[in-house]
């Protein structure tokens, strides 16, 4: 015997089992039976290897088997709608799929084969995964998803790659990509939200929120403080990890545009999150038990993916972008520096793309770029202690003004060793 093809036989018998094993583990203790088990599907697999096999001296093996294998299905997935009045078609549609592994494996694409079959294993395996996803998101959040795809595989090709103005500033594909990807960060945020509720307490609103809107956690949770010393922990701590995930997302960001850019920025953004985190667990801690969290209309609960939110944010890069170009070229880098500072008193995302694509593209040099972003995280943050001392009192401000000061501290200090990184 030749060892491949002794490989090849017992590679389709371990998936087919594997497969077959999975399914009888996942309606163990069910009283409703289904098609097939791990004998069944070990078998199946070996018949798509061996009609594969034969079918190099008998053409159409593979037809027939095949066929059989479907037809086998189809009665078994009728019998089951007959007497038991259940529609789902996973075990005769996985039969289907475990057949052709075994033909895949015998063709030569062994690697594949084993690749779609641990797929397929896990796909069966997060069933309750996915029904809970169904079961939480709705026709807005699929509609959203559809138009995340037309934004990125409809509407972004169809944008000329140039610049077509004048001043040479406004790039249509530049801009619509960057929309596309805080499009997708944002929406990848918004569905976290969904899928973690909204009801499990501070600090794990906080943390989900801050993927989307660190300054909306700042705004919602500074609202709802109940100016009760026993709950400062609390109520800091959620807006600190709301903000130590705001340090991630930009890191995030920086990474998807100009990976070189994001390496520079990684001792001060680490830094600033890691010590974030410790900062928030060491509140989490300290904190009490208070009353459940609700929010009825949280700023940063919206859904981030609508036409108009991805038409402003456009805009908002294409204008950023213009005028870190304008002011570069007549003021040096200082310019640059002042669009940042300007640009974090309300978004810290587009400058972050904005400078990322500029010094991804030769038009800015790293380090000025890794300033500005910076500067405009650091204004960020001031702006949301002053609306955590405005909304929430001097308490709970001087118990994010430390957890800022250790970020920040930390932020400025990765900046100047990532000057040594190349």
């Amino acid at each position: 015997m030749e060892w491949p093809i002794v490989r090849q036989i017992l590679t389709a018998l371990i998936l087919g089992l594997a497969i077959g094993m999975q399914r009888s583990l996942s309606r163990h203790g069910s009283t409703h039976g289904n098609f097939g088990g791990s004998r069944t599907f070990a078998l199946i697999a070996l018949a798509g290897y061996l009609s594969a096999w034969l079918s190099e001296s008998f053409a159409g093996i593979v037809w027939l088997a095949g066929g059989w294998i479907a037809l086998l299905s189809a009665v078994s997935y009728g019998l089951k709608i007959q007497h038991k009045q259940k529609w789902g078609m996973t075990g005769p549609v996985t039969a289907v799929a475990t057949f052709l592994l075994g033909v895949m494996i015998r063709k030569g694409w062994l690697e594949y084969a084993v690749f779609i079959g641990v797929l397929i294993i896990v796909l069966l395996e997060i069933k309750p995964f996915l029904k809970s996803l169904e079961s939480r998101i709705g026709p807005r959040e699929v509609h959203s998803g559809v138009l995340l795809l037309a934004m990125t595989f409809v509407i972004l090709p169809l944008l000329p790659d140039r610049t077509v103005d004048p001043w040479h500033l406004f790039n249509p594909y530049q801009t619509w990509l960057m929309a596309v990807i805080i499009a997708a960060i944002s929406f990848a945020g918004y569905i976290s939200v969904k899928l973690l509720g909204q009801r499990h307490g501070v600090f794990l609103t906080g943390a989900a929120g801050g993927l989307a809107s660190s300054t909306g956690v700042s705004i919602t949770l500074s609202k709802m403080f109940p100016r009760s010393d026993a709950l400062i922990p609390t109520y800091a701590g959620g807006i600190a990890i709301a903000c130590t995930f705001m340090y991630l997302r930009v890191l995030f960001e920086a990474f998807v545009v100009h990976p070189a850019l994001a390496w520079k920025l990684l001792p001060a953004y680490l830094g600033a999150a890691l010590s974030g985190l410790a900062f928030s667990y060491w509140l989490y801690r300290r904190s009490r038990s208070g009353p459940e969290v609700r929010f009825e209309n949280p700023d940063f609960s919206k859904n981030p993916l609508q036409l108009s939110e991805a038409i402003k944010f456009g805009i908002l890069f294409g204008v950023i972008y213009g005028a870190v170009t304008l002011v570069k070229q007549r003021y040096g880098d200082l310019g640059v520096y002042l669009v940042s500072f300007f640009s974090g008193l309300t978004d810290v995302d587009a400058i972050t793309l904005s400078l990322s694509q500029m010094a991804g593209s030769g038009k800015l040099q790293e380090f000025p770029a890794m300033t500005g972003i910076v500067i405009a995280s650091v204004t960020n943050s001031i702006v949301k202690l002053g609306i955590v001392y405005w909304l929430g009192g001097w308490r709970l401000g001087w118990k994010l003004t430390e957890f800022f000061i250790l970020t920040l501290g930390l932020m400025g200090l990765g900046l100047y060793l990532g000057q040594f990184i190349h």
